[in-house]
């Protein structure tokens, strides 16, 4: 069941110690809505998707595909859901560096982790997603991190240098202002992800309160508005949370949702 099932490619990797692999394969068909994105974003994402497709025009042109790009943006905007769209998109198997086990005790094992994970990943056709990137890429000017972890930002950097056109690296971070200074120029392609416009609060609020909630414009533009300021990931929280709610207690969607308008109001100055 493997997405790299068809690649001949080495074992995935793990921690010498724990057993545990290094990456996790993410199947990214199992996205069955296209994320909520505004239109800059979009045409980053699409130029990477044609640049794949018409690889070998750029061949001749003597240049390659996008290797490297860095999203950057506060939590829960959608650059998770784009690294799976971008992978569906593609049609490349998904795999994203799990910090839990990369991240060792022992000194040096957590640089040669991170070295195993993006050998491998050279191996395969395939998306490499470096979530929360700013934890293994810091600042190395910082004086409360220890000798290692500025050895391991050396390391990533001339990973990404020298990164196959044959695969793509993403990167992500939710606070840039953490990242070396280094890190900014060896990505070929930048991509900010801003907090969702009110259009795109109200697009989302309808998106997950499900296609079959019965419930009219009006109580849309009322949650959406006590929504303003939320990312779609509280956004979808909060809204499965108040539907799952309004079935055990058999009260009705409407009047959960006005619960949930109530708690909000009750929250302004």
């Amino acid at each position: 069941m493997s997405p790299l099932r068809g690649e001949h490619a080495t074992a995935v990797p793990v921690d010498s110690d724990s057993r545990l692999e290094l990456v996790r394969q993410v199947n990214p068909n199992e996205l069955d809505v296209d994320p909520i994105l505004p239109e800059s974003v979009w045409a980053r994402l699409r130029q990477l998707v044609s640049e794949r497709q018409q690889e070998p025009q750029l061949m001749r042109a003597g240049l390659s595909p996008t290797r490297s790009v860095l999203f950057t943006g506060p939590p829960g905007v959608g650059k998770s859901m784009a690294a799976k769209w971008l992978a569906r998109e593609i049609e490349r198997p998904l795999l994203v560096l799990d910090l839990s086990s990369v991240m060792s005790s022992y000194l040096g094992r957590s640089g040669a982790n991170v070295r195993y994970v993006l050998d491998y990943a050279k191996t395969v056709e395939s998306i490499l997603l470096l979530d929360e990137f700013d934890a293994i890429a810091k600042r190395r000017d910082d004086s409360s991190e220890i000798g290692e972890l500025k050895r391991l930002v050396t390391v990533l950097l001339q990973e990404v240098d020298d990164w196959p056109s044959t695969g793509l690296l993403l990167a992500a971070t939710n606070h840039p202002d953490l990242l070396d200074p280094a890190v900014w120029r060896r990505f070929e392609m930048l991509v900010n992800f801003p907090m969702p416009t009110d259009e795109q609060v109200s697009q989302a609020v309808r998106m997950f309160m499900g296609e079959n909630a019965g419930v009219d414009d009006e109580m849309v533009s009322l949650v959406s508005a006590a929504s303003a300021g939320a990312s779609f990931n509280d956004i979808e929280r909060e809204l499965h949370r108040i539907r799952r709610e309004s079935i055990v207690l058999a009260s009705g969607l409407r009047e959960a949702l006005l619960r949930l308008v109530h708690e909000r109001v009750a929250e302004l100055d």
